[in-house]
């Protein structure tokens, strides 16, 4: 890709000293639908104009990338930057063995790795055993102490007693948890606490590996779930679920919770429910992909498919069929941070049009997320933008290809 650049300084400088940057390309997707031969101009952290190249405003600065396309900065819809790969050390592990402070130190760099890959927001959903580190991450970036993306964080998430781990232990022996417990009358001054102490929106299992064979069963009842809804709602705040079981999804989404995450076993009836209701499906196939390959030895073949790779293509379609709406977050930590593309590339291989998937992971994640002035390429929102080389449209691993990075108005150096 040809990038040129009409100015009178260095071109690293011109972001961060023009008063209007105009940025161009062969194409541009503006969070709904792709055009050729458009643009922005950017002053300060706000996109100003938007149009035809012939017709916006030609700023202090101007540059072109030739093969490219300009869209909205990514928006991740699930990501743990307290976690990695469990093929590299188990979660048992990650939360028993290492110290909050080592996995925060490591959770920022992981925050970083997510916006040099384009994703200039995400949404964190949980510490996973790490307390509020994730909002200590969140305010280093918002204090230019590191440097990240945008980030909606969790906190410790909540489960009911006894259902979650790490497990195994004597029973007279309290391990740390992956998130905290509470249960009955008792969530609603959790819920409370975990807003005080920096939840951007609170996340519950619904549903978890507790069962009498170690199966996913149940957890909260509706009556439950729906006062944390009730709680977090008085804040302004919303309840997304953890929900791999039709009957933890069902009794998530007449809670009234925002999204269900991973639906693994969703059936037509639930989806349809969550359809009637205006609950958005985050899918997460690429954390089933990589669990597969983990620890069922899976080769990555269509041919030698396991039941769960093959249940959750099932449901996908089927989501789409019924027009579910679908949110793009690949429970980023399970697999590598910065490759969080994959999962775009798994949403396009089991049935989804590419320029979908570019809406999913910006204006309806945006949407979803109640984040008003993101995800779009539109006068008046923030200027959160990248450029890719090539078009996603026609191939969505082009979205590996970062040329550009630009959050708040400043562009981003990437570093691979």
């Amino acid at each position: 890709m040809r990038i040129i650049v009409l100015a009178t300084f260095l071109v690293f400088s011109f972001f961060n000293y023009a008063q209007k940057i105009t940025i161009t390309a062969d194409k541009m997707f503006d969070g709904n639908e792709m055009r050729s031969n458009w643009g922005v101009v950017v002053e300060g952290n706000t996109i100003v104009e938007v149009g035809p190249i012939n017709r916006i405003t030609k700023g202090d600065s101007v540059i072109h990338f030739s093969g490219g396309t300009l869209m909205p900065g990514m928006i991740e819809g699930h990501s743990h930057v307290l976690l990695y790969p469990y093929n590299r050390r188990l979660w048992n592990d990650q939360v028993l063995k290492e110290s909050r402070s080592l996995r925060a130190i490591r959770g920022a760099k992981m925050a970083t790795k997510n916006l040099h890959a384009g994703f200039t927001t995400i949404r964190d959903l949980g510490s996973e055993g790490a307390g509020y580190a994730d909002v200590g991450i969140k305010q280093s970036i918002e204090q230019g102490i590191i440097e990240g993306p945008r980030m909606l964080v969790a906190g410790r998430a909540i489960v009911t007693t006894g259902s979650y781990g790490p497990k195994g232990f004597h029973p007279d022996f309290d391990v740390p948890l992956g998130a905290e417990p509470a249960d009955g009358n008792v969530i609603q001054k959790v819920v409370r606490d975990q807003i005080g102490k920096g939840a951007d929106f609170v996340k519950v299992y619904a549903d978890y590996r507790w069962g009498p064979n170690g199966e996913a069963m149940p957890t909260f009842s509706i009556e439950e779930m729906r006062l944390m809804v009730e709680t977090a709602a008085s804040s302004g705040r919303d309840v997304v679920a953890h929900a791999a079981t039709a009957e933890g999804m069902r009794r998530a989404t007449l809670a009234g919770v925002k999204t269900i995450e991973h639906g693994t076993d969703g059936t037509e009836e639930v989806l349809k429910l969550m359809k009637e209701r205006g609950v958005a499906l985050c899918p997460t196939l690429g954390a089933t992909y990589s669990i597969e390959r983990y620890f069922r030895k899976w080769d990555g073949r269509d041919e030698t498919e396991t039941q769960a790779i093959k249940n959750k293509k099932a449901m996908f379609k089927m989501a789409l069929d019924l027009g579910v709406t679908i949110i793009a977050g690949g429970d980023v930590g399970v697999f590598e941070h910065g490759e969080n593309v994959f999962e775009l590339e798994l949403m396009v291989d089991y049935g989804m049009r590419e320029l979908d998937v570019l809406r999913s992971v910006t204006s309806v994640n945006a949407q979803t997320f109640g984040l008003e002035n993101l995800g779009q390429l539109k006068e008046g929102f923030l200027a959160d933008l990248i450029v890719v080389d090539g078009n996603p449209e026609e191939s969505i691993k082009d979205l590996y290809n970062i040329a550009m990075v630009m959050k708040d108005g400043k562009k981003i150096e990437i570093k691979n």
